[in-house]
């Protein structure tokens, strides 16, 4: 009988780790009654069963965790009053008994997190106000930042501190801490994150992907397209408070006792530069203490804005050079040279914001937004680039390969790029047109700064 059990076990928790010294009949049967009930869902059946599993060999499997949560999360669910609010904190309480009794598999963290959004979901049932709602997500943030990786949680810990404020209970300057807090957080999780698809991207561009491969990629460009959706919704949460009305006489204010404050200058001018407060001559003034303060990359590229609205185009130029040269970060660097394409691309230096799209594309190969980019800006010079009416037309075939380009890295833009191709195929040459130019496979090439040839679809 015990054989046959162990068989059946091992069957349906493939993959779990289990304690040997541990091992009990009765444990073992409750584990395979509850597990077996549990990948049914009937999660009520399974409730008793795993209960006593729980309770009496907490150590015996990890499924009693890994389970534990679904069965819990059904209870609660489907559960009201002072019945609920006790399946809320039991579900709680499990996640702390899983450090306790699995600690290479869950992380104090982890747990924190978890509890903190069961928190907020269940605020009203519980009773807690936005405070305690904040402070759960405050202590994982200060005592365990690289768990805190969750992008709801990340916009629940934003938007708390916003409410708070309009309630009266924090001033606004607490609130634009945060808000630069959470928004470095997410900066950092989504290099990590990019760091991770880069390397598949690449391999799946040379058509060597393998294995599990293709499910990490989707994982990661899930997580980026969250994090993106996130930071849009903190921005948006943020609204009003961050216009130049409030935020020039705020750093009026405190300027002085912090213009040697290399972090508040930072988050200063980045504030007044995001939110185009760049006019005010207390931009200027906050640039200029913050390069002297930290010279850096950061600080060379906002410099460079102050001499490109003086009109000093070159000195700015050298600027922007200095800003790419001096980030070492290959991730900053690729998003540091996306920057000043875009710069120079606003500026009508194409061929510059081209070079520099480049460059944080061999930096970061899943960057689909520097591939439109190229993209628009050979469309936008489809009329002045072409030596004649079917030169100029041609110019949308390689504004169209720039797009699907972007679609192959960038999952999260593919819908846009492909949409945007399409539109740039419609302008390109017709089958008649090629027909009449006799020039069908042939390699044309394309003038002014675009500088670049293409070959002639075959009819």
């Amino acid at each position: 009988m015990k054989t046959r059990i162990t068989l059946v076990f091992a069957a349906l928790l493939l993959g779990f780790n289990m304690s040997f010294a541990q091992q009990d009949e009765e444990c073992m049967t409750n584990l395979t009654i509850f597990t077996d009930y549990y990948k049914s869902k009937k999660y009520d059946e399974a409730y008793s069963p795993w209960m006593k599993v729980r309770n009496k060999c907490p150590k015996f499997n990890r499924a009693i965790y890994a389970y534990g949560k679904n069965i819990l999360n059904h209870k609660i669910e489907n559960s009201t009053g002072a019945e609920k609010v006790g399946y809320i904190n039991d579900l709680m309480k499990l996640w702390d008994e899983s450090v306790v009794h699995f600690p290479s598999n869950y992380t104090a963290g982890e747990v924190l997190q978890d509890k903190a959004e069961l928190m907020y979901d269940y605020k009203k049932e519980l009773g807690l106000n936005d405070k305690q709602i904040y402070d759960a997500f405050d202590k994982l943030y200060k005592t365990a930042p690289e768990a805190f990786t969750s992008p709801r949680g990340l916009y629940i810990y934003f938007s708390t501190i916003v409410d708070m404020h309009t309630a009266g209970q924090v001033p606004v300057q607490d609130v634009f801490n945060k808000y630069d807090d959470v928004s470095e957080k997410i900066e950092k999780e989504v290099e990590n994150y990019t760091e991770k698809l880069n390397p598949l991207v690449e391999k799946e561009e040379a058509g060597t992907l393998t294995g599990k491969e293709p499910q990490y990629k989707a994982q990661y460009e899930s997580y980026l397209e969250n994090y993106d959706k996130i930071s849009g919704s903190i921005d948006s949460k943020l609204g009003q408070l961050a216009n130049c009305e409030n935020l020039i006489p705020l750093y009026k204010k405190d300027f002085e006792q912090n213009k040697n404050n290399a972090v508040w200058l930072q988050r200063a001018v980045n504030r007044m530069y995001n939110k185009e407060c760049t006019d005010d001559p207390l931009y200027i003034e906050l640039v200029k203490a913050y390069d002297l303060a930290a010279p850096s990359a950061d600080t060379k590229y906002f410099v460079a804005s102050l001499l490109f609205k003086e009109g000093k185009t070159k000195e700015a130029n050298d600027y922007l050079d200095q800003a790419y040269n001096l980030e070492k970060d290959p991730l900053k660097k690729a998003k540091r040279a996306y920057d000043i394409g875009k710069s120079m691309q606003k500026k009508g230096n194409y061929s510059g914001a081209r070079s520099y799209y480049r460059k944080a594309l061999e930096l970061s190969p899943s960057m689909g937004k520097a591939y439109t980019a190229i993209a628009i800006m050979y469309g936008n010079s489809a009329n002045d680039c072409g030596k004649d009416i079917f030169h100029k037309r041609a110019v949308y075939w390689l504004a169209a390969a720039e797009a699907r380009k972007a679609a192959r890295v960038d999952a999260n833009l593919a819908s846009y790029a492909n949409g945007l191709a399409e539109s740039y195929e419609a302008k390109a040459p017709t089958k008649s047109m090629i027909f009449t130019e006799g020039n069908a496979g042939q390699t044309i090439n394309i003038g002014c700064w675009i500088n670049a040839s293409v070959t002639v679809p075959k009819l």
